[in-house]
Order: structure tokens, then sequence, then C-alpha cells
């Protein structure tokens, strides 16, 4: 689950040549499965315009030259369908530097044939047992409204339902799910929705960082303060398990698509050794309960605020924008070294491993949680000497 997939900023960023030079040296070293970026649908993909009478013209030709760079190096998306191409969407609400449109589509029948002839596509070009190996989910963290989407959780349920009706329309095997949310929102609410409506679901995906307050600070101006609940982000995902289990349909899969100590791609925590002992406590506190954790992101190059120019910022990424391994890449290359067997193991912080041959290897962490709270925050904690003696302050 470790390992099934990894995040990255928006889909446009795929293009470039030192993302996918980043992308193909952590497949090779940590073995992620899959990948998920938001802003597949926005302009700067050109995926979608309409003539003078309204008609939908399709091009699907940066998606595609992105997905084949994606099959070449054996990973495969996990398609977040997002965000509104500007000539479908019924407001010019947008979001971060490279302006994703957030409203509901103006037509949602025309949203649904988008959906389904890029299913479509995808089916044709790379064949329909590969695509039902791919999973689909709705829109991002629509529960944060205005900033992510600007209608109510009834509109979104709706474009969910629309969704759905355009991928199954092409293979009722493709797996599509949701809410997406952050925080574990709405999760309980789709699947009455879904249940009630007979609309599909296959899985139920949503996010939660280990910070406690707010969900989006693309400056990290606010200010974040590091959760000192030992069970931060786990037991969101505990409690999303339990969701499902007690749900009409307990046997769905459960996907964290985001997820790290922090919210802001402007928190020295993530460039800090503090971040890869969290990694793995999450990972250890979860790892029966979800079915991946996809890592928030691989890289620096990430652009939600702009292009950044320093090379360690407090950035989302594993690797840092020039390439260099920061602490929780090695967290994710240490456990993709583990051997097959797991080793039962009450310990809190290792994993003991073996293979068929009886080697052993064990994966060994110290996570303690030294942020004095309240009083100070991550931007400034995390970029103070590790020498400073809280208790004397």
């Amino acid at each position: 689950m470790f390992k099934k997939c990894v995040g990255a900023g928006r889909a446009n960023e795929g293009l470039r040549a030192d993302w996918q030079q980043q992308l193909a040296y952590v497949k090779k070293e940590c073995g992620f499965k899959y990948i998920r970026f938001h802003g597949l649908l926005c302009d700067d993909m050109g995926v979608y315009k309409e003539d003078t009478k309204g008609n939908p013209i399709y091009n699907y030709m940066y998606i595609d030259a992105l997905f084949d760079f994606l099959h070449s190096i054996d990973i495969k998306p996990f398609v977040e369908f997002g965000f509104m191409p500007n000539a479908l969407a019924s407001g010019d609400n947008t979001i971060f530097w490279w302006k994703g449109n957030v409203t509901p589509p103006k037509d949602y029948n025309k949203w649904k044939d988008l959906i389904s002839n890029l299913t479509q596509h995808w089916t044709d070009k790379y064949g329909e047992e590969e695509v039902k190996t791919w999973y689909f989910e709705v829109w991002n963290e629509p529960n944060l409204s205005p900033w992510f989407w600007t209608g109510t959780m009834e509109e979104y349920f709706k474009l969910y339902e629309y969704t759905v009706r355009g991928v199954k329309s092409v293979n009722s095997d493709y797996r599509v799910g949701g809410p997406a949310t952050a925080g574990a929102a709405w999760e309980d609410e789709l699947i009455e929705f879904c249940e009630t409506n007979d609309v599909a679901i296959d899985f139920i995906s949503t996010h939660s960082y280990g910070v406690k307050q707010g969900y989006l600070d693309e400056f990290g101006q606010m200010g974040t303060v590091l959760d000192r609940n030992p069970m931060s982000v786990s037991q969101d995902i505990l409690q999303s398990r339990k969701e499902i289990d007690n749900s009409a349909k307990p046997h769905l899969e459960l996907h964290y698509t985001e997820w790290s100590a922090s919210y802001t791609p402007a928190d020295p925590i993530h460039d800090s050794y503090h971040e890869a002992a969290f990694v793995l406590q999450k990972i250890k506190q979860s790892e029966d309960a979800v079915n991946s954790m996809s890592y928030w992101v691989f890289t620096d190059i990430f652009e939600e605020a702009g292009p950044r120019f320093k090379p360690f910022h407090g950035g989302f990424g594993m690797l840092n924008t020039q390439g260099i391994n920061k602490p929780v890449f090695y967290s994710y290359q240490f456990l993709n070294k583990l051997r097959h067997t797991e080793l039962a193991n009450k310990d809190e912080m290792s994993w003991i491993t073996k293979d068929k041959e009886g080697n052993i290897s064990a994966l060994i962490w110290d996570f303690t949680i030294t942020h004095p709270g309240d009083s100070v925050i991550n931007q400034i904690y995390y970029c103070l000497s590790p020498l400073i003696n809280w208790t004397n302050l």
C-alpha cells in the first residue's frame, strides 16, 4: 500500500524533461505503481473547446504525450478528472497560479460526453485490459468551497454521477470513485447517495495532513503547526475504514490520494528529517486499513503558487527542484528494499521482513514529536538549529 501511488502537482508539469527524469528515478528507487495529479482537463492541456455552434472539439495530444511517457516507465495513471475546461465551465472562479477552473459544468451532458470520449480514446489507445487496471477519481477536494469547487455537495454528487455514466458507458468494469475530499469528509454521504440512486462506486478516496488547522495555504504565510496527536492522519484513515465497513458497501477499496505532514508547499517540515520518520510512523499505523497512501508529492517541480526559485523552500516533494533527495525520499527507498514477507512484530517503529531464503531485513526509526506546540509555527521551528533547548525558552 505504501508504494501503490504517489502524487504530483499538475498534468502540464509532467510534460517537462526534468519532471520526467525525476519521476523515472523515483519509480526506479521507490517502486511506485501509480501517479495522481491535478489539472488533466485544464486549458493548458488543450483538451476541450467548442466551435461557433457550441459543438465540442476534443484534443488529446498533450494527454497522450504524458500518458505515453508514464507507460514507458511502467507507471499507471490514477486519473483525477479535473478541473473544468473554460469552454465548458459555468463560471470563471479559478485556483492556483495556473488558474484551474473550479466551477460546475454549464452542461452536465457535455461533461459526460467529454469523459466518455476521453475514456474511449484511452481504451482504443491502450486496450481495455490495461484501462481496467486504472483508477478514475472525480475532482479534488470539493468540500473546500469555494476554493476547489464553487458548487454544493449535491452538485458534486451530480458531477460524480455524470462522470460515472461517462466512464461506465465505455466499460462497466472500469473503476470510478470519490469524493476526493479534504479531511475524510463526505464519505458516508457519497456511499448513501450511490446506494439510494443506484450509482456505481468502486472505491472511496480522501485526504489528510498532519497539521492542526486549515487546508489551503499556498505560500505558508498563515503558519502551520504540527499536530502533536500521535495518531494524526492515521486516525482519519482508521475512521474511514470503519465508516466503509459499517456502510451498505463494506467491500469498497480505500485510497488516501493525498497525505503528508503539512498541507502547504511552503512548510520547512517537508525538508526536515522529521518528515522521514513521520511518514514511516503513519504508514505503520495505517497499513492494515487502507489500499494506498499516495504521498503528496514526489517532486518540488510544483507550481500551485507559481515557480519557486530557492533549492529548499519547504516544498511537498521527495526531491527538490534540482533533483536532490530529501530525507523522506529515503523512507520510501528503504521501504522498497524490504523483503517480501513481513514478520510478526509488536514494535511500533519497525518492520522486520524476510525472503524465501530466510534473509532478514529490518527498517527501524524513531518518531519523537519534538515540536513544542502552538507557541511556535512550523515555518520557524523547522528552520532553527536542533541544538536549541526549548525547555529554557
